[in-house]
């Protein structure tokens, strides 16, 4: 009897092992389908291992990855586990048990992906409680619909109920915890390589910078005194005029190594960042119009920080319009909603622009990478500097196709 159950639970712990063996530096390629395939084999597994109680029950953990599948997954992962639970129990054997499986799957394919969206906004703790009340709520509708199919409600009737729900608590606590340290571990890996590139692009950048910014700016002393005189041709001056270009083009990028490297505390304001968003709005209004784009700014946080109001009106600049560049084609929404959470001030930027790849969201913030051909790299990767100066933390959802959404936590 217990080692059946503790089948079912390493069973349930398939797919948690596999990501954490064989995807833990690769959590981009273990997508929806690679959880939604280990899901319903784990799943399955249960379903071919249950525990043969005297009462003529069979006891499994069968509905644990169907629930959370459910929360984290929404209505589209759960789908799949649904036909898969209820094909299996067809061909295991039909009658009032395949019904009532079929009857009980149905309520938590309606019910639990409902709440997704309330679900994943919480914080790891409050989802783990969020995943056993869940749980625990779906198998109390389950034995109480299944006392109908018995005459008299016996002490081993009973019995089982009890012992089932402390199993499903129990095991869900346990598998949640996990889950939410993969996800702990995850975020605090892309942290960690962010704040890495972030120390390796300052020192780099420094060293850089001081070495070429004189060269260049004699270079372009003499090439505009080059440039005035009469004794040179139209062609000659052409391309003088391209030199100059290039070499205004190259001091800016210089410039923008120097304030990555040591940027200066100008204006520090304290505030709650919805006069700079407004700010930016204003600037690139002409912009998004030109694009067909429209901005709308929400505010209902009443939590103030201090920062560099230079700083962040340039970060937000730069990621306002990477948004609109990316709605270029057919135009589109941006919508920024500033609000408070505990102690955190939250700015959501959402876009319904073309999106990106997961690939292409790996890469987001790196110095020098860039989706736009004639983009550097470098505007992103301010954005990023900006934000893990002030402590905080970009976390970004997006779709190929739909839209992006980066949400920004700034801690008061």
């Amino acid at each position: 009897m217990f080692e059946t159950l503790l089948l079912n639970f390493l069973f349930l712990l398939l797919p948690v092992l596999i990501s954490v063996i064989f995807f833990e530096n690769k959590w981009n390629t273990f997508n929806k389908f690679s959880l939604i395939f280990w899901s319903s084999v784990s799943l399955l597994l249960c379903m071919a291992f249950p525990l043969k109680l005297e009462i003529g029950f069979m006891f499994d953990l069968r509905w644990i990855p169907f629930i959370v599948v459910a929360l984290f997954g929404g209505y589209k992962m759960a789908l799949p586990l649904y036909i898969v639970l209820n094909v299996y129990r067809y061909l295991i054997g039909g009658g009032d048990g395949f019904y009532h499986s079929l009857a009980f799957a149905t309520v938590i394919l309606l019910v639990i992906p409902f709440f997704r969206e309330q679900f994943i906004v919480q914080t790891p703790n409050r989802r783990v409680a969020y995943g056993i009340i869940a749980t625990l709520s779906m198998m109390a509708l389950y034995f109480t619909s299944l006392g109908f199919f018995y005459e008299e409600l016996t002490d081993e009737f009973w019995e089982l109920v009890i012992n089932s729900l402390l199993t499903y608590t129990v095991v869900i606590f346990i598998i949640m915890s996990l889950i939410e340290k993969i996800i702990s571990n995850v975020k605090r890996r892309e942290i960690y390589i962010q704040s890495e590139r972030l120390k390796d692009i300052s020192e780099l950048s420094a060293s850089i910078a001081h070495e070429i910014r004189n060269p260049l700016t004699v270079t372009n002393g003499f090439l505009q005194l080059l440039n005035s005189s009469k004794t040179i041709t139209p062609e000659e001056k052409r391309y003088i005029d391209f030199s100059l270009t290039e070499l205004e083009r190259a001091e800016t990028i210089v410039n923008d190594f120097l304030a990555f490297s040591k940027p200066q505390s100008i204006h520090m304001v304290y505030s709650n960042f919805k006069d700079e968003l407004e700010y930016v709005k204003n600037i690139l209004g002409p912009y998004a119009t030109k694009n067909n784009v429209a901005i709308h700014i929400e505010c209902t946080n009443k939590l103030k920080k201090s920062y560099d109001e230079s700083q962040v009106r340039q970060c937000f600049i730069n990621l306002i319009k990477n948004s609109i560049e990316s709605m270029k084609e057919e135009g589109g929404n941006i919508t920024i909603d500033i609000s408070a959470q505990n102690s955190n001030i939250l700015i959501e930027v959402k876009d319904s622009g073309i999106g990106m790849t997961s690939e292409e969201l790996s890469q987001l913030g790196v110095p020098y990478y860039s989706t736009k051909k004639e983009g550097t790299g470098l505007g992103m990767f301010m954005v990023y500097r900006t934000i893990n100066s002030l402590n905080g933390k970009i976390e970004v959802e997006s779709t190929l196709g739909k839209g992006t959404t980066m949400l920004i936590t700034i801690p008061v």
